[in-house]
């Protein structure tokens, strides 16, 4: 990724929400992106493991910055928005580092979906969504520069 989109991605993603979360992007391209998340008492249900949203709104954060990203390297433009989020847990944790890859399964000139898998430190998988995402246009204002095809 070149200091150009990194700093696009830093300005446009990392915000509110992941913020929040302390989700933190560490591979951005338009093939994937790769995410931490370091789990903590802040991240639990009542029962004290990570709440099941925290794994939907990783999910959504991470295939939105993969979807929006391919929309730039192809040219088409635009950003994209989640339409449809379905998320699997498959086992619970409290606490350690949530590693989060996302990979295509289809990218077209409408719609995107994206696989999304969250693992543990022992590389076990934890959870897993499919994202379904809306390309649109970009607001009203709102100018994004083209990151390059090597991103």
């Amino acid at each position: 990724m070149t200091v150009e989109s990194e700093q696009l991605i830093k300005d446009t993603f990392g915000r509110g929400l992941d913020s929040s979360l302390g989700l933190q992007l560490s591979e951005v391209g338009g093939d994937r992106v790769v995410a931490t998340l370091e789990l903590s008492e802040k991240h639990h249900q009542p029962f004290g493991i990570v709440h099941g949203g925290v794994y939907c709104a990783v999910a959504e954060s991470v295939a939105s910055v993969s979807a929006f990203t391919w929309l730039q390297v192809t040219g088409i433009g635009g950003t994209a928005v989640g339409v449809n989020n379905n998320t699997d847990f498959l086992k619970s944790i409290s606490s350690g580092t949530l590693s989060v890859e996302s990979a295509p399964i289809h990218r077209g000139r409408r719609q995107q979906l994206w696989r999304v898998t969250m693992t543990d430190d022992q590389g076990r998988v934890i959870a897993t969504s499919q994202v379904r995402l809306q390309n649109v246009e970009l607001p009203e204002g709102v100018e994004v520069p083209t990151i390059p095809s090597g991103a």
